[in-house]
């Protein structure tokens, strides 16, 4: 990995598009995700993938007319001090204040990341318009909050909000209550069955403690899988 200080002009207007370009397709895949249940916040992150595409176009036509066509693919993982982001396909399903807040975050790395690469800028050109992009990023909250009072009228926006709280029960609550009634069946039925069985209380207690380690084991496993 790179120090970002250590990047040249050139590579700092390639990330700044690989980043743009990113940013543009997490909010598409938002956009899709949401679009079956919450159409109306789906318009919301359509017209931010927008302003991406557009923070993207004007980067590369600015690289283009100091560096030529060829862009060098460096990405974020390639250089210290970017925020890890989980893809979105592992955060299925999405849920809006995850996907509200994860935006929110974006577009605060974003507007850092410009504000620190307009400053080591040495171009006029170059300098200006990523002071300009910067400027664009603080002000997407506004957008944003502009494109919500637009698309997520109240009426909506409770119908939305009612929507996520009933997909939360039944995607992550009953799941759960189901697989923790199934764990205690499955871990009580050895204890039940040794007990009969043997009719010796110190077999049962064996057999229960293998049972609840096993258990544990498997719902670590599982865990780890998941991360």
């Amino acid at each position: 990995m790179r120090n970002f200080d250590s990047l040249s002009e050139r590579e700092i207007l390639a990330l700044a598009i690989s980043l743009e370009e990113e940013d543009e397709r997490v909010y598409a895949d938002y956009a899709e995700g949401l679009r079956q249940d919450f159409p109306a916040s789906a318009s919301v992150f359509d017209g931010m993938r927008a302003e991406e595409s557009t923070h993207r176009r004007r980067l590369i036509e600015q690289y283009q007319r100091k560096f030529g066509d060829h862009i060098p693919l460096i990405r974020r993982q390639d250089v210290r001090g970017f925020v890890y982001r989980k893809p979105v396909w592992l955060m299925r399903p999405l849920g809006l204040d995850i996907v509200r807040n994860q935006a929110t975050a974006m577009e605060v790395e974003s507007r850092r990341f410009y504000e620190k690469a307009a400053a080591r800028a040495e171009d006029a050109g170059v300098r200006q318009l990523l002071d300009d992009l910067a400027q664009e990023e603080r002000s997407h909250e506004d957008r944003a909050g502009a494109l919500e009072k637009d698309k997520l009228r109240p009426d909506v926006k409770r119908q939305e909000d009612a929507a996520n709280r009933r997909l939360f029960v039944l995607q992550i609550v009953q799941p759960g209550l189901a697989g923790l009634m199934d764990g205690s069946v499955s871990t009580l039925a050895p204890v039940f069955a040794a007990a009969f069985a043997t009719h010796n209380s110190r077999d049962a207690f064996v057999v229960g403690l293998a049972a609840s380690l096993g258990a544990g084991i498997s719902m670590w496993l599982r865990r780890s899988a998941l991360r």
